[in-house]
Order: C-alpha cells, then structure tokens, then sequence
C-alpha cells in the first residue's frame, strides 16, 4: 500500500528547481542580484532536504517486509521534512522581499509564499496522519495509508500550481538574475533530468 503513496510523491513534491533558470544574458542589476542571491543561498539545503524524504519513502514503501511501525516512522520524519523544506523556502522569498524593480513583483512574490506556505501546511497535516495510524492492526494501517496516498494525489496538483507560481516570480530579469547565482545553478545541474531547466 505504501507503493501507491511513494508513486504519489514522486510526481511533484519538488518544487524547488523551479528556481533554476538558464540565463539569456543579461546587464545586471545589482538590486535584483542581491535578492536572487538571497532567496537562492536557502534553496540547496531546502531541496536536499525534500529530495532526502521522496527517497527515505520511496525506499520504504519499496521493501515489502517493511513492519507498519517503520513505514510510519519513515513517512512521519519524511513529511515534516518537507513541511520544513517548503517554509524555509517560503520564509526565504517572503525575507527577500519584492524583486527590486519587477512589474507585479509584490504579487508574485506573494503568490509564490502563499503556495510554498500551503505546501507545508499539508505536509504537516499529512504527517499529523500518518502518526494517528493504527500500527498494530495492518488492515487498519493499509486503510489508512491508503488515504494518505490519496491526499498526496491532490496535494500533486497543489505542488504544480506552486511551481506555477515560482516560475511567474521568476520571469524576464528575475530569471536572469537567479540564473547568475550559483547556488540556484548547484540545483539545477544536479537535476539535469528535470523539465525546469531551460
């Protein structure tokens, strides 16, 4: 049953990389630098961290022999991990501020700590789910882990529109500004496989 919940992560719980843009050359803009430094430098940890939980589920839920109590140990450390991951990225773009001279930089930026703040939330309550789990009775167990793989499908949409909206934040300047940072390009070479990079 954890299978199911380890192909519902997989899909989309990282959103970070959607920081990472290629660059199209730019002429620079100090202001903007400074704040794609910043909300770039709390990008690697949080993504490591994210990646850290998919793989820590994944690798459970794909041992068969795996008792309820570890499955639940796992997935409990796995989704407060995330819910961390996403608030420190949220409170890392919510302390950067508005990007300095962005038309609807103030809208996008909000739009893109209000999703990044939704996503921990979730996983927050997902994890206050899995430590309600009946260990002791694995019918009741598989039942239930069985809703949480289900929660984790909407919460799959959830993560696009975040995506969605970190890639509006970092349109036209941003992106290139962001493009510039290394950390930010740390992210992204490490994830050649993903479709964000440009």
């Amino acid at each position: 049953m954890n299978k199911k919940l380890a192909a519902a992560l997989s899909g989309g719980a990282v959103l970070a990389v959607a920081l990472t843009g290629c660059s199209s050359g730019d002429k620079g803009n100090p202001k903007l630098d400074a704040w794609a430094k910043q909300v770039c430098d709390a990008v690697p940890a949080q993504d490591a961290k994210i990646k850290a939980a998919n793989a820590a589920i994944t690798k459970t839920a794909s041992d068969t022999s795996n008792p309820p109590a570890t499955i639940q140990k796992t997935d409990s450390k796995a989704f407060q991990d995330m819910s961390d991951g996403y608030k420190a990225l949220g409170a890392a773009i919510s302390g950067a501020g508005a990007p300095p001279g962005v038309d609807d930089g103030t809208k996008r930026q909000q739009a893109a700590v209000k999703n990044l703040n939704d996503l921990s939330s979730a996983y927050a309550d997902l994890k206050k789910k899995v430590d309600a789990l009946d260990t002791k009775s694995q019918g009741k167990f598989a039942t239930g882990l069985h809703d949480i793989a289900t929660q984790m499908t909407d919460l799959q949409k959830q993560s696009q529109s975040g995506t969605v909206a970190l890639q509006a934040l970092e349109q036209g300047d941003v992106k290139d500004a962001i493009a510039k940072q290394a950390s930010c390009k740390k992210v992204s070479t490490s994830d050649s496989g993903s479709a964000t990079a440009g």
